[in-house]
């Protein structure tokens, strides 16, 4: 399988249109138009629909297969491009929201402090971008957060040559309006709260899905959706009671609201680094300081 068709009918459906998958790529769309054909012709079943644009099961189903293939393709494209050309003197860290916490920030400033000309860069994204950087060598370590049990590992995806370290463990907390009924409560169980009304902010704060699985129930419904990284503007949502959010105990409580620590079931907010086999210089010494 071509990767350039898989990317192309990837645009495709992304955009929902030939002729802006062609803009996108860079492309006529007749060559977008033969690159689908001829992806179809490859694997011997129609992929995409014309009019409207959409993908037939066949192509549903190659589509949850396509990032993945894309992404390792590219990681290992980044992870040849390492051992050819490593720069010392510079590093970029790729965090989510959550993770970037102070715990980072002082080993960044005992980095700094050691190597005072380093060329630091800190990009703060959504989880799934995260790890995407740091696979396709576009940062030279990344921290991601998540939940799970005391001492588990994150249920990460396949992170081919990447390296996970465990590099934090937090309390989770629930942050609720000041007035709500739980909000001076000691502990709360996410199980009562499962038919409560919450923020959808898979970026910001702890996925519902995630809070989904670890309670194996289909709760945990949405009230609004949140976009983006800004954890404050969504804690103000959350204080003004429009739905509920799980975050990590510490930052909660620097916040607007009312957190209240998660008693049940045991889970705490982990914090967890990546980094290519071969790390550059500071990424190793990164990986140093969060890990000792």
């Amino acid at each position: 399988m071509d990767p350039h068709l898989l990317r192309t009918f990837v645009a495709v459906l992304d955009h929902r249109s030939f002729s802006g998958a062609a803009v996108a790529l860079g492309y006529t769309q007749s060559a977008v138009s033969q690159h689908i054909a001829a992806l179809e012709a490859d694997l011997g079943a129609r992929l995409v629909e014309r009019r409207p644009v959409a993908p037939t099961p066949a192509g549903a189903r190659l589509l949850e297969h396509a990032p993945a293939l894309l992404l390792r393709l590219d990681a290992a494209r980044a992870d040849v491009a390492r051992i050819r050309h490593t720069d010392a003197s510079r590093l970029t860290l790729a965090c989510s929201p959550l993770a970037c916490g102070p715990a980072v920030a002082g080993a960044l400033s005992r980095l700094r402090g050691a190597s005072p000309i380093l060329d630091l860069e800190v990009r703060v994204l959504g989880r799934d971008a995260v790890i995407g950087q740091v696979l396709t060598g576009r940062a030279d370590a990344a921290l991601v957060d998540g939940v799970a049990a005391p001492s588990d590992p994150l249920p990460l995806p396949d992170l081919g040559p990447a390296v996970p370290l465990a590099a934090g463990e937090e309390p989770l907390a629930v942050l609720f309006p000041d007035d709500h009924p739980l909000a001076r409560r000691r502990s709360v169980r996410l199980t009562d709260l499962a038919q409560a009304r919450w923020i959808d902010a898979p970026d910001a704060a702890v996925p519902l899905d995630r809070l989904r699985a670890v309670c194996r129930t289909d709760g945990f419904l949405p009230r609004i959706r949140h976009r983006g990284t800004d954890v404050h503007g969504l804690a103000a949502l959350a204080a003004a009671g429009h739905g509920l959010v799980a975050l990590p105990l510490p930052l909660a409580t620097t916040l607007p609201g009312a957190a209240v620590r998660v008693g049940e079931p045991r889970l705490v907010h982990r914090t967890e680094l990546l980094h290519p086999a071969t790390p550059t210089e500071p990424a190793s010494r990164l990986v140093a300081l969060l890990t000792t």
